[in-house]
């Protein structure tokens, strides 16, 4: 593995390990949010859970909503090899091939 794979590995690991629900399997609602710059409420919008569901960081629809948002996420930070750079992409980028939405939409979309 190359010093810049290995970097971009690091910053994946870190950014995925401080999501984490502490003492739990999960990831946690309140720190997705605050990684993405968005309140809480509105992460409710973003994965397409009613906003009660945030409080039950266990649901299964909410922790696939989320784990799809940390893939995509993921692996834009392989390609930019910065993590705000990847936020910044999955909530603001249209992407032409599939009708000018951003990776958000798309992952809200399923």
């Amino acid at each position: 593995m190359t010093h810049a794979q290995l970097a971009h590995s690091t910053a994946i690991s870190g950014f995925v390990d401080s999501l984490q629900e502490p003492r739990t399997p999960y990831i946690s609602p309140k720190r997705l949010s605050q990684a993405l710059g968005v309140k809480v409420a509105n992460l409710a919008q973003l994965t397409g859970v009613h906003r009660n569901t945030l409080r039950n960081p266990s649901s299964e629809r909410l922790q696939g909503r989320m784990r799809e948002m940390v893939k995509v996420i993921s692996a834009a930070t392989e390609l930019t090899g910065d993590v705000d750079k990847a936020i910044y992409w999955y909530r603001n980028e249209p992407i032409a091939d599939y009708g000018h939405r951003t990776a958000a939409d798309r992952v809200l979309q399923g």
